[in-house]
């Protein structure tokens, strides 16, 4: 995490809505995750996917305190992402304020009744898949996400693919694959960005979701910033 061109990750976002970052977990720290899920322990409540219609497949919030390594990568990139987030707020009128830190932060959720802890572990098997969709839970929502492939393509699984889409004013929609190794993480933007044009400022919409996994199995961390109500 140490070797982060946090200048670079700051600028994609800031002018494409995401960045892709590349080996941000070790092949270990990766492995230990994917064991993990298989403690319940350690996780607030599981969600079967299809049962909500949000495609197929589930996944597990972990609960609080969060595994070092989570609670590591959440409070290092809401630091870097705070003054983006407020320069987008800015330039969007919108009215929000992001502390310089995660526990202030998360104290402005709290006061919302926004308690639950938003990390979270997904599993994909063979024909599962995740619509396009954003991961808003409350009155208070950080506007970054970041997602963490947690197994190696075309060993591990097949399919699969990171989808983004981008809609904005008066042009159709926009979507694109990111591809991603294990260890490698995607910062995208979880819900609109700044663009701007002529008549200044407007929001571009976002969404994500994964196409179909053809065969294996595929986990993914989700690091969401803010808790849910």
């Amino acid at each position: 995490m140490s070797s982060i061109e946090w200048h670079a990750v700051t600028e994609a976002v800031d002018h494409e809505g995401y960045a892709a970052i590349s080996s941000l977990l070790s092949a270990r720290e990766c492995q230990d995750l994917v064991d993990l899920y298989a403690s319940p322990e350690y996780f607030r409540s599981m969600i079967k996917m299809e049962r909500h219609g949000f495609g197929r497949g589930e996944y597990r919030y972990l609960c609080y305190p969060l595994p070092d390594i989570v609670e590591t990568l959440r409070q290092l990139f809401y630091a870097r992402l705070a003054p983006v987030a407020q320069s987008w707020a800015k330039r969007l009128k919108f009215d929000a304020h992001y502390p310089a830190n995660l526990a202030d932060f998360l104290q402005v959720c709290h006061e919302k009744g926004q308690r639950r802890p938003t990390p979270l572990i997904l599993k994909y098997v063979s024909g599962d898949f995740n619509r396009l969709h954003q991961d808003l839970y409350g009155e208070v929502a950080f506007p970054f996400q970041l997602a963490i492939c947690l197994n190696e393509p075309n060993v591990d699984f097949v399919g699969g693919e990171f989808l983004l889409t981008e809609q904005r004013p008066r042009m159709q929609t926009r979507a694109q694959v990111v591809p991603l190794q294990r260890g490698d993480a995607v910062l995208f933007a979880n819900r609109y960005r700044p663009v701007n044009s002529v008549r200044g400022y407007s929001r571009a919409i976002f969404r994500h979701g994964v196409s179909q996994v053809k065969c294996g199995t595929r986990h993914c961390l989700g690091i969401i910033f803010h808790d849910a109500a």
